[in-house]
């Protein structure tokens, strides 16, 4: 079984984890390794033009990583009941390679402590993306992930593995210049 510090070290090294998150299981990385991200795309053998969502322990680091965060948004990440990932319109102090063509990226304030404890760890973001191949079915826990995926991760985290409680992916948002909230999942 691994540690805490063994996890730190994977990512810091710039490998790809397979581990739980506040919603689904994911695959992840730090985002200031391209070649993991790269990795990402390669297991999930889907295409560079869709970026993966990115992992943030707090409203400050948000704040490093967009050009402008509406301020009825922290309100709501603040509130909100369930994970939310929400698409800000312009992404700063990011690789290219992480936001959409527009400049937008998909951010998510995690709430659980375990994904937190890992941002906190790390000092920067983290990637997570669904741990399925693109266009199949999410995990809804860890039994539904395919060995394909387990096989390819370089760490798997051994934390909420028995866990069977079926678990769904985040909400999705996005707001225009305006404030006006478009959910686009719920």
């Amino acid at each position: 079984m691994q540690t805490f510090n063994d996890i730190d070290e994977a990512l810091q090294e710039g490998k790809v984890i397979l581990f739980p998150t506040d919603t689904i299981w994911g695959l992840g990385c730090r985002v200031d390794k391209p070649e993991a991200v790269s990795r990402i795309y390669e297991i999930k053998q889907r295409e560079k033009t869709k970026p993966f969502p990115i992992l943030v322990n707090s409203i400050a680091m948000l704040k490093e990583y967009v050009m402008s965060a509406h301020p009825r948004i922290e309100t709501l990440l603040t509130y909100h009941e369930y994970p939310l990932t929400v698409i800000y319109p312009k992404a700063r102090n990011l690789d290219s390679s992480l936001t959409h063509e527009s400049g937008s990226i998909a951010i998510r304030l995690v709430q659980d402590e375990f994904c937190k404890s890992l941002i906190d760890k790390q000092g920067v973001p983290l990637v997570a993306t669904s741990a399925n191949i693109a266009g199949e079915a999410f995990p809804q826990n860890f039994t539904e992930i395919s060995e394909e995926i387990k096989s390819r991760a370089d760490i798997i985290v051994d934390f909420r593995q028995n866990e069977k409680k079926a678990a769904k992916p985040s909400i999705i948002a996005s707001y225009d210049p305006d404030g006006n909230l478009e959910f686009i999942r719920t």
